[in-house]
């Protein structure tokens, strides 16, 4: 049985799993957890998945799962519909009002930046692991992923931005920010590199104490799909004090989908946004496994609702798709909702089904 198989069967059995697959590797990676049970994570080696906010964090314990792998071995499929996202004119009124509060807000000094997000709602007969399937074709540079936990539900992405990768006493990060649709003669505007030195600056504050050297390289464009970012990287080594759960901490969560200073940010967004982003924005990946931790920041992401009892990865989903922009003072609200619909195509052009669904 492959993993694909297995994982339908999993599902089919409401039992969790992960599938995944690590940023430019063709290895696909699996955890299976034997039972239903909902572990909240605390420092358990397993695969981790976390919140933006306030929600339980959960973990896969590698004590009770099994973990697999298996080479990537997969065609393109043309035998599907592709989904774009419909105008919502309601939508677009609402965000764009919100961003224009958010650049008051930072005129009057309340904070430097914010990232505010919007969820978009589709509703359709997909075959989640096709979808899965078409998604790892697509974003080979992303961490691409498929996780279910049948008291927590099924989700979806393919997340260009690492939190933290730490290997014995040295961790690494990435400051990434502002996003452009790529082009090869890329410009980047003022508003894109204040937002991401923004992002550098708040990582650098954070961590400078946990670490006895901190390195951080010049900033360069950074593809993803179809969107294109500014990074930095940045790594250091760690005080002998100095847990992984301190570095996690520390950046999580970054002013990347959270804003700075952190708690003013967080505030305007559980203020504001009316909608609860649950494990968008979270963070999700490896703690302590294979002798190493490697954790994304939880982007390009969707929520998938099984709209029938049957439990069927081939199915009619409602399906929450969550995508985000960085606020600074030169933000323009009708730019910042352009990005939001240009970064939701990652998922809409990857949703399929059969011909003969």
């Amino acid at each position: 049985m492959n993993l694909f198989d297995k994982a339908a069967l999993f599902f089919q059995n409401q039992l969790p799993f992960v599938l995944y697959a690590k940023p430019n590797e063709t290895i696909l990676n699996a955890v299976f957890q034997k039972d239903a049970i909902l572990n909240a994570f605390e420092s358990q080696p397993g695969f981790v998945f976390a919140s933006f906010y306030n929600e339980l964090n959960i973990v896969f314990p590698l004590f009770s799962s099994e973990v697999f792998q298996e080479e990537i071995n997969l065609n393109p499929d043309e035998n599907f519909i592709h989904f774009e996202n419909r105008n919502d004119e309601n939508a677009q009124i609402l965000f764009e009002n919100l961003v224009q509060n958010a650049v008051f807000e930072i005129e009057k000094g309340t904070f430097e930046k914010v990232v505010l997000s919007r969820k978009i709602e589709v509703s359709e007969s997909i075959d989640v692991l096709k979808s899965y399937q078409s998604l790892l074709l697509k974003y080979p540079t992303a961490f691409r992923y498929l996780w279910f936990h049948p008291k927590v539900g099924l989700w979806m992405g393919a997340t260009p931005e690492q939190l933290a990768k730490i290997r014995n006493t040295t961790f690494e990060t990435v400051a990434l920010a502002g996003t452009q649709l790529f082009s090869e003669a890329i410009i980047w505007n003022k508003k894109e590199i204040i937002e991401q030195q923004l992002v550098t600056d708040y990582i650098k504050s954070s961590t400078e104490n946990l670490v006895e050297v901190l390195e951080i390289s010049a900033s360069y464009t950074q593809k993803a799909g179809s969107l294109a970012h500014l990074k930095s990287d940045i790594s250091g080594k760690l005080k002998s004090d100095t847990t992984e759960l301190d570095i996690i901490n520390a950046l999580h969560p970054t002013s990347a989908v959270c804003g700075m200073p952190l708690k003013k940010a967080r505030n305007f967004i559980l203020e504001s946004e009316n909608y609860n982003r649950k494990y968008y924005a979270g963070f999700l990946g490896e703690f302590q496994m294979q002798e190493q931790t490697n954790l994304f920041v939880n982007l390009r992401c969707c929520e998938l609702v099984n709209c029938n009892e049957n439990f069927n990865l081939k199915n009619q989903f409602n399906i929450n798709i969550y995508v985000g922009c960085g606020i600074t003072k030169d933000s323009q609200p009708h730019k910042e909702f352009i990005e939001t619909e240009n970064k939701a195509k990652t998922i809409l052009s990857i949703l399929k089904y059969s011909k003969n669904f």
